[in-house]
This record gives C-alpha cells, sequence and structure tokens, in this order.
C-alpha cells in the first residue's frame, strides 16, 4: 500500500510539473508569435483609422491556429526541461532508487502528450477552422464595408476593379484634399472625378465620399467629346462600389475536414492540395506523441547516470529540427502527389514507436533475465 501510495504521489507530482509548465510556456510562446504577427495590422489602427477593437478582434482570432502549431514542440521543450531539471536535482536518482522503471516514470509526461493530443485534435479539426472562417471573413468585410477607411494619403488605391479613389492628404480633422476618382462602373459613361475637398461621411448602406468643389468628365462615346460637369457637392457611395458580386471564396485553412476530403468540383486543380492538407489535420496532433516520446527518451533513455547526459539531449534537439524540416518537406510532396501521404503519417508516428521501443527495451530484456534465472537454477540442480 505504501509502495502504491508513493508512486501515486511521485505521478502526481510529476504530472502538476509538467502540466503546468506547459501552460506557462505554450502561454509565452503564443503571446510572443502574436505579438510579432499581429504588427502587420497596427497599420489599421495608426494610418487608416480603425478602432483598437477591431485590431484586437482580428488578431486575436489567429491565436488558435498559433497555438495548435507549438503545441507539440512546446510539449518536447517542456518535458526535457522538467525531467533535466529532476535529474540536475538528483530527483531522478531517488525515484529509480525507490525502484520505478523509465516507463513508470515516463508515464505522467505521456497522460500529459495524451491531454494535449485531444486538445490539438479539437483545434485542428474544429477550433482553427472556425477562428480562421471568422478571421477571413471579418478581414473580407474590412476590406469591403469598411474600404473607406483604408485610403492612404499620395496613393491611388484600387477599391475595387472599376473604383479608383486618389487622396493628395489628410487633415487633422478628417478633411480629404485634393481627391481624384476613376469611376468605371457605368460602362457607358467612364468618369474622372476631380475635387477639391472632402470627408467620409455614413451612409444607409455604408461610408460615402462627400466631394466638394470639383468637376465630373465624361467622354461621350457617340461624339468623343469630353463633356465636364461642374458641382457644389456630390457623393460616391464606397461601400456598394467594393461589395464583391459574387461570395468569397474560402481557403483551406477554413473549410471543414469533409470539404477538404471532397472539395468542390470548381477546385478540382487544387485537389491534391485539398486531400494532403485534410491528412495534416489528422497527422499533425499525433507529433505531439512523438515529440513527447522523444523527449522522454532523450531524459530518461540509454544508460543511467546520476550527473546527467548532455549528449542526447543535444543529439535529441538536432533530430526535433530534422522531424520540423522533413515535416514541411513532406507536406510538400504530399500535396503534389497524393500516393506520398502515407509519409506524413510516418513522421508522425514513426518517431514515437521508435522512441517508445527504446524506452521500453531494457524493461523487458529485465524481465526476461528474471524470468529465465529460476529455470537455470531448476535445470542446474
Amino acid at each position: 500500500m505504501r509502495s502504491g501510495k508513493l508512486v501515486s504521489r511521485l505521478d502526481i507530482y510529476i504530472f502538476r510539473q509538467v502540466l503546468v509548465a506547459l501552460l506557462v510556456t505554450t502561454g509565452g510562446l503564443t503571446a510572443l508569435i502574436w505579438l510579432t504577427q499581429s504588427l502587420r495590422f497596427v497599420d489599421l489602427v495608426v494610418n487608416r483609422g480603425l478602432s483598437l477593437m477591431v485590431f484586437l478582434r482580428l488578431t486575436s482570432l489567429l491565436i488558435p491556429s498559433f497555438i495548435a502549431v507549438i503545441l507539440p514542440i512546446t510539449t518536447y521543450i517542456v518535458i526535457q526541461f522538467v525531467y533535466q531539471r529532476m535529474a540536475s536535482d538528483r530527483e531522478l536518482t531517488v525515484m529509480r532508487a525507490a525502484g520505478l522503471s523509465p516507463w513508470a516514470l515516463a508515464k505522467p509526461a505521456l497522460a500529459v502528450a495524451v491531454l494535449v493530443t485531444v486538445i490539438g485534435y479539437g483545434l485542428s479539426l474544429w477550433g482553427v477552422p472556425e477562428s480562421m472562417r471568422s478571421f477571413r471573413q471579418y478581414q473580407w468585410e474590412i476590406r469591403n464595408r469598411l474600404a473607406a477607411f483604408l485610403l492612404q494619403d499620395g496613393v491611388f488605391t484600387p477599391l475595387s476593379d472599376k473604383l479608383t479613389v486618389y487622396i493628395r492628404s489628410r487633415d487633422t480633422d478628417g478633411t480629404l484634399r485634393g481627391i481624384l476618382v476613376d469611376d468605371a462602373r457605368d460602362p457607358t459613361a467612364h468618369a474622372t472625378i476631380l475635387a477639391e475637398r472632402g470627408r467620409l461621411v455614413e451612409g444607409p448602406s455604408g461610408p460615402r465620399v462627400l466631394l466638394i468643389d470639383g468637376s465630373r468628365q465624361v467622354i461621350d462615346h457617340q461624339t468623343g467629346r469630353l463633356d465636364t460637369l461642374t458641382f457644389k457637392q456630390n457623393q460616391i457611395d464606397l461601400a456598394d462600389a467594393t461589395k464583391d458580386d459574387g461570395t468569397r471564396v474560402p481557403d483551406m485553412s477554413e473549410v471543414s475536414l469533409s470539404a477538404l476530403l471532397h472539395p468542390h468540383p470548381l477546385l478540382e486543380r487544387d485537389r491534391g492540395k485539398w486531400i494532403a492538407e485534410a491528412h495534416k489535420r489528422l497527422t499533425a496532433p499525433l507529433t505531439t506523441l512523438s515529440y513527447a516520446m522523444i523527449g522522454l527518451f532523450s531524459a530518461l533513455g540509454g544508460q543511467f547516470r546520476r550527473h546527467g547526459n548532455i549528449m542526447r539531449p543535444m543529439v535529441t534537439i538536432g533530430v526535433m529540427v530534422g522531424l520540423l524540416a522533413v515535416g514541411l518537406a513532406f507536406g510538400t510532396v504530399a500535396a503534389r502527389d497524393n500516393r506520398l501521404i502515407f509519409l506524413l503519417w510516418l513522421h508522425a508516428t514513426l518517431p514515437g514507436l521508435i522512441c517508445c521501443w527504446l524506452l521500453l527495451l531494457p524493461s523487458i530484456r529485465t524481465r526476461s533475465v528474471r524470468i529465465g534465472q529460476p529455470r537455470t537454477a531448476a535445470a542446474t540442480v
């Protein structure tokens, strides 16, 4: 009973150490990646007039994809760190002296890895597609319905294929100076509109540009004559001008697994890429278990040394870098030729199976020796 309680307490201790370290490491790396990636969208707030809440909402939708990518890597890092720390503090020495085998010491970390794998599947099959769908949709709305805020000083901004707007400068009160609009929405009356100043106003269907003191120039196709109309005020509806006629085409990252496995007939040319992406979603969470086994074999496998062994961690770090590079290469070749999709499954499972076998091998040999010893003694008698 005491031995069982001791093992249970040690399991809980190791499990808590690995889990807490994993939460802290994953949270820190996610925040760092979010900060670096969100810098791409800072221009929306600083120079284009969108609110801070729009920025936070848009960039926060990318967080699930960051977590899904780094979870397998952080699992390896945390297991390597926790077990190496316990080895340097002689905790592993005490646990081995208490009779715990490498496999028994590995079970708490494997429990964390299994939990992370389940979370990874939840993110890969549901969380990431949903968040990316919301991200793409919100980004599309910003580009179309809020296109007026994307106008830049001194830049010809194409709000659609048929409407281009140029502004020379923008005052602190929001007044636009030196406005030029190339309007080709009416094919029979391609117009060029000039205005001294203007202002963005809110219309019933979205933003509009109120033009003041300007002229509208249209070429008469029948006579070839340039017709010029001056005006005091005129309005252009940017929301209707930038609204797409068709629906937004979904990206691979935002569709469901079934949609990836059975792509739309219109996407037949990219069928191989979509099917490969589906298998990536199914295999990516499994790499968590493989990477966890690599970390456990690095810390617990091989000949035990009280003062630790720096060579195994260094070798496994090199192996991890190689596996990450090979995973990217396998994803590329599988997208080109779906007959090579099995490489994705081998990459996700084979390293873990090999490390599992290497970690169990000493225990198997020890059991076989123990079983063989009584037989040898009996035969001698």
